[in-house]
């Protein structure tokens, strides 16, 4: 069983919305930093959004601030990504990750946890 598994992906023209989910199982939820990242085909995989386990610090790349928020239901086991005015560069496969040192990272690797993703496609 995959611990982290994300839905909500889906096909939106640009300007539209999305909201991803990722829920967690078997895990200390409210312990865990939770991270998006997102790869596009032919591009390298970047760092979205992430938020650290004491959910008062968020973190964005450049590209989506004021754009896409994040946030986390602990009670629920979930983290949320709201992606608003989306572009047609935000098309890619988003990933939900989870690190248990609680602490966000740009770095892939420091996720032990990594979901199998859900598309965002967004059309001009």
């Amino acid at each position: 069983q995959v611990p982290v598994v994300e839905s909500g992906g889906g096909l939106v023209q640009a300007g539209g919305s999305l909201r991803l989910s990722c829920t967690a199982s078997g895990l200390t939820f409210d312990t865990y930093a939770m991270g998006w990242f997102r790869q596009a085909p032919g591009k390298e995989r970047e760092a979205v959004s992430c938020i650290w386990s004491n959910f008062d610090r968020t973190s964005f790349m450049d590209s989506v601030k004021g754009r896409f928020t994040i946030s986390r239901d602990n009670d629920k086991n979930t983290v949320y990504l709201q992606m608003n005015s989306l572009k047609p560069e935000d098309t890619a496969m988003y990933y939900c990750t989870a690190a248990s040192s609680g602490d966000c990272s740009i770095s892939w690797s420091r996720y032990e946890y990594r979901g199998q993703g859900t598309q965002v496609t967004v059309s001009s």
